[in-house]
C-alpha cells in the first residue's frame, strides 16, 4: 500500500495483517479522491475509522490542512502514528484511540471532509451517519465506502446522498450539505 499522489507520493504505508483489517484498494482510493479532488486543499479532514490512516494521509498529501484520525484499535493507532511519521504528516494530524460513535458524541470541532470506511456488516456506518452532520461544516462533504449492494440512508442529518459510484463490489457514497430543513 502506498500514497498515490501529492507531496508524499509513492511512500509505502504499513498495515495490520489479518482478517480484521480491510484496507481500501488503490483503485477505490484513487476514485474517492478524484471525486473530491477540488475540495481537499486547505480543508480539515476527519477519517473516522482510520485503520492504517491511509485515507487521511492521502488527503494530507493532496493538500488538506489537517486531519483527525479515529480508530478503536490500539494496534491500528500505533500503525497510524508510524505512517504519519513516515510521511512527515505527524504535525498535521491528531490520532484518537476511540470508537467512532463515542468520538462523534463528544466532539465539538467541525470538519470539512469526512471519510468513513467502517468494518463491513457491523451496523457502524448507519450509527455514524446518524451523528456525523453534528461535526460537519456547512458546505462539507461526507464520502463513505461500503459494499455496493448495501442500502445507504438518503440523509445523514443535514447532508443528503447525492451520488453513488461502483467499483466492482465496492461502493462509494457521496453526501453533501442540504441545509437545515
Amino acid at each position: 500500500m502506498r500514497v498515490i499522489t501529492g507531496s508524499a507520493r509513492g511512500r509505502k504505508l504499513l498495515t495490520l495483517e489479518g482478517t480484521d483489517v480491510r484496507p481500501t484498494t488503490d483503485i477505490v482510493k484513487e476514485a474517492m479522491f478524484s471525486i473530491i479532488q477540488f475540495e481537499i486543499e486547505g480543508r480539515k479532514v476527519l477519517d473516522l475509522f482510520g485503520g492504517c490512516g491511509q485515507l487521511a494521509i492521502e488527503a494530507l498529501s493532496r493538500g488538506a490542512h489537517s486531519a483527525v484520525i479515529v480508530d478503536a484499535s490500539k494496534k491500528s493507532v500505533d500503525v497510524i502514528r508510524k505512517n504519519l511519521e513516515t510521511t512527515g504528516f505527524d504535525k498535521n494530524a491528531v490520532v484518537v484511540n476511540s470508537d467512532a460513535i463515542s468520538f462523534l458524541s463528544r466532539r465539538a470541532e467541525k470538519y470539512d471532509i469526512a471519510l468513513l470506511d467502517p468494518p463491513y456488516s457491523k451496523g457502524l456506518m448507519e450509527k455514524a451517519l446518524e451523528k456525523i452532520s453534528d461535526v460537519m461544516n456547512e458546505g462539507g462533504v461526507i464520502i463513505c465506502e461500503a459494499p455496493y449492494g448495501d442500502e445507504m440512508p438518503e440523509n445523514a442529518g443535514t447532508f443528503t446522498l447525492t451520488k453513488k459510484y461502483r467499483y466492482g463490489k465496492t461502493g462509494l457514497f457521496l453526501y453533501r450539505f442540504a441545509g437545515n430543513d
